[in-house]
């Protein structure tokens, strides 16, 4: 295929890039998980869109052309938690301990309808080295309210391109767009921004996919607090910010 056509309008220079339309970037992003272009034409034209930076466009084009390739289950009565696949390094991973947790608080309050925890990962991907929640997942045992799903199974093709993307170092669109895949169908989810712009972002592209959505500004671009923190979560048309 003329996967160059692509790499030229992301890549030729501010005057002349210009974003891809939909359909344009979702024949790029399944090329590219299809292995139907070179690895050098894949690594250039991430570089490149990233130096641009992604539209909203091109962000939805990704998703869309992701969903063709996921294998779910279902378990729409879940929160999917949506973590960085770079890891953390400071502060360690608390999502083992919330089985637990719920059980006890639903056995209290059992008027309210339980939900279960999915969570996803992979092998370590840009643009950090730390500890992924699929290195917790193989280390310690969870309640059976919480299901890890992993990528490697669910979603081979972009799993087969951590080498590939780890040979980059950098951040692509697929950070941005693999936050929140739901493997498992789930009606709610929760994430994580740092800045403002990426809490509308998100909204836009994963807010469709959720009856709820909250975003939280948590460590190390993780869905977890430790202290202080603020959240956000759309009211109708409206992102509202709470301290």
């Amino acid at each position: 295929m003329n996967f160059f056509k692509y790499i030229k309008a992301v890549g030729t220079g501010p005057k002349s890039n210009r974003d891809l339309t939909k359909e344009e970037i979702k024949e790029a992003i399944e090329a590219i998980l299809e292995k139907r272009c070179e690895s050098e034409q894949a690594a250039a034209f991430l570089m490149l869109l990233r130096v641009k930076l992604e539209s909203e466009e091109e962000l939805k084009g990704c998703l869309e052309t992701f969903d063709k390739y996921i294998k779910r289950e279902n378990i729409p009565e879940s929160i999917e938690l949506g973590y960085s696949y770079d890891g953390k390094t400071k502060q360690p991973y608390i999502f083992p301990l919330y089985g637990e947790i719920l059980k006890d608080f639903f056995k209290k309050y059992k008027d309210l309808k339980p939900f279960e925890i999915v969570i996803s990962g992979d092998k370590l991907q840009p643009a950090k080295n730390g500890i992924t929640v699929k290195e917790v997942a193989k280390t310690v045992s969870f309640e059976n309210n919480i299901h890890f799903f992993n990528r490697k199974k669910y979603f081979k093709e972009l799993s087969k391109l951590t080498s590939l993307r780890r040979k980059l170092y950098m951040r692509t669109i697929f950070n941005t767009v693999e936050k929140l895949l739901n493997p498992a169908n789930s009606k709610y989810a929760i994430t994580s921004a740092f800045h403002r712009p990426y809490v509308e972002k998100y909204n836009k592209l994963f807010g469709n996919n959720y009856e709820n959505l909250l975003i939280v500004k948590g460590s190390e671009g993780s869905c977890e607090v430790f202290n202080n923190f603020k959240y956000w979560i759309k009211d109708k048309e409206e992102i509202i910010e709470n301290p």
